[in-house]
């Protein structure tokens, strides 16, 4: 079954790579091609030889089909399957050799010929009749397509001298009006079709209308600045992309001299702090990681920009070099329309001091050795005031909003409504959900507030590969291992991760703050009031970048990112 299945690759393969001979010249030639064709190759008879059964094959083809039967020791015919025992031996038909060496000799001119005839994937010349030939040429005047034989008129008489002629082109019935059968060498500019001379005096009349080379001029000028455009924008990318790789190594050069820094001074403190040695080592790796990991994924963005630019620069210039004016002017719409640019506002290259603040933390710890000992490095602010030194603004990204959420406030504000917003569609978008996600990654110590409205609210950090289509483990917060969620309610709250959860106590309030410190692995949710209110706290290793989210399950629900000064 092996070999069978192996032979009609190799059928198939002989079909595509071999150029087909043509049917014999006369219709009254005795010698019929078919005849004297092997059944498994598909080809003249070479060396023939007949088995047993009557059967005849090319010497090598019918070998190579018993090779393969050489296990069983049963040898059978391809066509009516009788076997033989023992394997037969092939002797050459000569007599069978003569005729298809005069088969041969009498088809070869009609063999030479047949690469010129039309096939699938051709277009065929519309005057041939019988077999067609491929066309060399299409007039978009006589809207018919031409092979070099009948195209010759075109270059003979004076009667097609304005005739267009462009590469052939199956198309050309779209360049006839359907109202009127007539040719559409007209555009019109107000409802943004071609139309014929007919349609611009009837249903087109008192429009903006023009010739249809007229409106493929000014468009072929937009296309060349939409051109300029993706090549400028192209280079702007290109650019960005090094400045960071620029910034990846410089993190990691940062972060190998703070390694080495900290350990000369955590040597002379051995005795006294060699786990805290351990621990600022693993801080600033992991703060390495969390940089670059940041950067690179931004880095990717613009390599995937990059790339879709450079494709959408080849249409744009594949659509260019269209000859056929209608062609070109149906495709121009869809193709012209570039997708957003990636915000470079985000690409800010930050001074070479990544590292140098733990180097001079540890060289405190070396002078304070009591604040070490009691664990000063971990300890999370305990004021509000204290809080607010580490604040981030954070506005909520469109991209990733249900679209059952209306955002508003500069996005930093979102209302659970009944209502589908008209969002693009784009793959960072909760389906099912009615879930969020800041525009902003969050790493380092953070802090920010959430103000909240309604049956309650769900408050969330993620990571940023949290799915976003499918069922409650996979995309909703708190029911996997990628995101921590705080729900809070009016008579209730509680905490949940990897759809465990645990029953919160403490007072409710209507505003909440969180608190993260990435590297030492903590989140805190407090209570906002007079007072913070610890209620509850996290200690984890985050491995990615951060997000903030938020979850409103219920109409009319409301939740704001709030603006701290």
């Amino acid at each position: 079954m092996l070999f069978r299945s192996e032979l009609k690759v190799v059928q198939l393969k002989l079909r595509q790579s071999l150029p087909l001979r043509a049917e014999m010249a006369q219709k009254g030639d005795q010698l019929d091609r078919e005849t004297f064709s092997c059944s498994i190759c598909l080809d003249l008879l070479k060396d023939p030889v007949t088995i047993p059964c009557g059967h005849s094959y090319c010497m090598n083809c019918i070998k190579g089909f018993w090779d393969g039967e050489d296990e069983r020791k049963i040898y059978s015919c391809p066509q009516c399957r009788q076997a033989f025992t023992p394997r037969p031996v092939l002797v050459k038909n000569t007599m069978l050799a003569a005729l298809v060496e005069q088969l041969e000799k009498t088809g070869l001119q009609a063999a030479l010929a047949d690469h010129c005839y039309a096939g699938p994937e051709d277009v065929a010349c519309d005057v041939c009749t019988g077999r067609k030939l491929k066309a060399i040429k299409s007039c978009l005047v006589c809207l018919v397509s031409y092979c070099e034989k009948h195209l010759q008129p075109h270059f003979e008489s004076t009667k097609f001298k304005k005739h267009k002629l462009v590469d052939p082109s199956e198309k050309l019935q779209e360049n006839i009006c359907s109202r009127h059968d007539e040719v559409m060498k007209m555009f019109c500019r107000t409802d943004q079709q071609s139309i014929c001379y007919l349609c611009s005096v009837d249903e087109h009349k008192g429009h903006d209308t023009v010739s249809a080379a007229a409106e493929r001029t000014e468009r072929q000028k937009e296309l060349e600045v939409s051109r300029q455009n993706i090549q400028q924008r192209i280079q702007d990318r290109e650019k960005d992309v090094k400045l960071l790789q620029q910034e990846v190594e410089a993190v990691s050069r940062s972060a190998d001299k703070a390694v080495e820094d900290s350990e000369k001074i955590f040597t002379e403190l051995i005795h006294l702090i060699q786990k805290r040695s351990s621990d600022v080592k693993q801080q600033i790796r992991s703060q390495r990681e969390t940089e670059v990991s940041r950067v690179k994924e931004l880095q990717e963005k613009l390599e995937q920009e990059i790339t879709e630019l450079k494709r959408k620069d080849a249409e744009l210039k594949k659509l260019s070099h269209t000859e056929d004016h209608n062609q070109f002017l149906l495709n121009y719409p869809s193709l012209s329309q570039l997708s957003a640019s990636t915000d470079s506002s985000s690409i800010n290259i930050r001074p070479l001091r990544y590292f140098e603040d733990v180097t001079a933390a540890v060289s405190e710890l070396r002078d304070q050795l009591q604040d070490i000992l009691r664990e000063k490095w971990t300890e999370p602010p305990k004021t509000r005031a204290e809080f607010l030194k580490y604040s981030r603004e954070i506005t909520l990204d469109p991209n990733t909003a249900n679209t059952q959420l209306l955002l508003s406030d500069g996005n930093r504000k979102a209302e659970r409504t009944s209502q589908q917003q008209l969002y693009p569609s784009h793959p960072d978008r909760f389906i099912r959900w009615y879930q969020v996600l800041s525009r902003e990654s969050l790493t380092g110590r953070c802090y920010w507030e959430v103000e909240w409205s309604g049956g309650g609210v769900y408050i969330a950090v993620a990571y940023k590969n949290i799915s976003r289509a499918g069922g409650l483990n996979e995309c909703a917060f708190g029911y996997n291992d990628k995101s921590w969620m705080l729900y809070c309610g009016t008579d209730s709250s509680a905490f949940w991760f990897n759809k465990i959860s645990t029953p919160v106590s403490g007072p409710g309030s209507s505003r909440v703050g969180v608190y993260l410190d990435h590297t030492a692995g903590i989140l805190s949710f407090y209570s906002v009031s007079e007072t913070m209110t610890l209620l509850h706290r996290v200690q984890t290793t985050f491995t990615q970048p951060l997000y903030a989210g938020l979850w409103l399950y219920n109409d009319g629900v409301t939740a704001e990112l709030c603006k701290l000064k």
